[in-house]
């Protein structure tokens, strides 16, 4: 009798880990990480000469192209997003259309966000910027973002970042003469 309720037991055990085990201990730990990052952490990988140094690679860039760039930092999401489980890209495109990226003059508005808990980077490419460069490119360009992020180099790898999108808007929309800035280049921290 008490192998039977062993073998029910452990039988329910196994059953437990296929349905449900992975995908509740992951949710679990991404809500952990979200709720235990602070404004300290986001300060500390991000100091005010970080945020400096990246508007000025912002501006620099903006000088050889016609694209507009904005960098977000989200330190993590709270209340509603996550726990419903919403991705980086996903909160990135809400992050694009809640700043208006989309409503440049040439359809050439560019978001990089990154969202520090999951340490996840994406690039949201408005609709004149997509057609000519590729969602690989994008890709490739987070994934050596995230790279750099594991080793804490943080302002280098959103540098790097900044630089390798402005080749690809310098090649797809080069300077024209004086155009005017129409997003803000401070980093947005969230």
């Amino acid at each position: 009798l008490r192998w039977r309720w062993r073998l029910q037991w452990w039988r329910w055990q196994v059953w437990r880990r296929r349905r449900v085990g992975p995908v509740v201990t992951m949710k679990i730990k991404r809500i952990l990480r979200h709720l235990v990052m602070t404004r300290r952490q986001v300060n500390r990988a991000f100091p005010r000469s970080t945020l400096i140094a990246i508007e000025q690679a912002i501006k620099a860039s903006e000088a050889a192209h016609g694209g507009e760039i904005r960098f977000v930092l989200e330190g993590a999401l709270d209340g509603t997003p996550l726990f419903k489980g919403q991705s980086a890209r996903e909160r990135a495109i809400d992050v694009f259309s809640q700043l208006r990226i989309w409503n440049t003059k040439h359809n050439n508005g560019l978001l990089i966000y990154l969202l520090l808990a999951d340490r996840a980077v994406e690039i949201v490419a408005d609709r004149g910027i997509h057609a000519k460069v590729g969602a690989r490119e994008w890709e490739r360009i987070c994934r050596q973002m995230e790279t750099a992020f594991k080793q804490a180099n943080y302002e280098g790898g959103v540098v790097s970042g900044i630089q390798a999108v402005t080749q690809h808007l310098v090649e797809h929309f080069p300077a024209s003469g004086a155009g005017q800035n129409e997003l803000p280049d401070q980093p947005v921290v969230r």
